[in-house]
């Protein structure tokens, strides 16, 4: 169950939150909604008030807590009980369908995968655990996805920490980067399924954005359908997204054998006090082989 923590904040801490999380804003036209932004691990959402300067923000995922006392070292859990939903799978025939991992993270890739799902797997799927992937812990990820990788066409791929660094230094943008690797693993399947009609990408920003984007790339997969919590439709984004986890877990263990340091996950605090123990040991250069360098935890390093 998600953790949810709720807090009351001044329209500077308002400021300074959404500073921290302006990389992960998404569109929400909520009537009370001042600003919106969504990780794979985490959800802020900020709320006016009737109360002139004062506003509520609201915190929700595992690490929610830890996130909320970065603005007020007073902040609780607040208690609810979430939902718990199943895969709503709306589309049962064949199709190919790609999620992402790795963007919420400091340390470690973007690591990118689509998958082929034939309507005669289905089944499968469902007696494997392939259910909201979302929901699976990382033990439960990695025994399924090696099944999956079985018996499941796939195309993954992986965005290191030195390119991702390079493309912020040409002024290129996440979504840009995951755009361009969404359509190459769609590509690669849509090649080896030429017949497949239903394409779908679990949505991280608006259709006409993401085709903005593919305006210079030579080839595109045109026929994609979006839609947010795809892996909660669609059998083929929850096959993606649990592959392109596992591969993401198996590249943080091997930069934590090189480094013999266990990263943390997420970009909390917690995250900021490794960051100097990781510099004390091999340096700033060292550093941006393992980080994203335009999160704010690099950003807010002392020069």
């Amino acid at each position: 169950m998600a953790i949810r923590v709720s807090i009351v904040i001044d329209e500077t801490t308002k400021n300074k939150i959404i500073s921290s999380y302006d990389v992960y804003q998404r569109d929400n036209k909520g009537e009370y909604i001042v600003f919106f932004a969504k990780r794979p691990d985490l959800v802020v959402t900020i709320y006016s008030s009737k109360k002139e300067g004062e506003y509520k923000a609201l915190f929700i995922g595992d690490n929610a807590l830890e996130e909320a006392r970065t603005f007020d070292p007073n902040a609780d859990v607040k208690e609810k009980k979430d939902k718990i939903t199943k895969a709503r799978w709306i589309c049962l025939d064949d199709q190919i369908g790609s999620d992402e991992v790795g963007t919420g993270d400091f340390f470690g890739p973007i690591c990118v995968c689509a998958a082929y799902v034939s309507k005669d797997k289905i089944e499968y799927l469902k007696k494997l655990g392939v259910d909201d992937s979302k929901r699976l812990d990382d033990e439960k990820i990695k025994k399924i996805a090696k099944e999956l990788i079985k018996t499941i066409p796939y195309s993954q791929v992986s965005l290191g920490n030195e390119k991702y660094n390079e493309l912020v230094s040409k002024k290129m943008n996440m979504n840009e980067m995951k755009v361009k690797l969404h359509n190459q693993v769609l590509l690669n399947l849509k090649k080896k399924y030429p017949n497949t009609k239903n394409f779908f990408v679990d949505e991280f920003t608006p259709k006409e954005n993401y085709y903005d984007y593919l305006k210079q790339t030579e080839e595109v997969v045109n026929e994609v359908n979006f839609k947010t919590k795809g892996e909660s439709y669609f059998p083929c984004v929850a096959v993606g997204s649990i592959i392109a986890r596992y591969s993401f877990l198996q590249k943080m263990e091997a930069m934590q054998k090189k480094y013999k340091m266990e990263f943390p996950f997420g970009s909390s605090k917690k995250v900021d006090a490794f960051v100097q123990e990781f510099i004390k040991k091999f340096g700033k250069t060292e550093l941006l082989k393992v980080c994203k360098s335009n999160f704010v935890n690099y950003k807010n390093l002392s020069e």
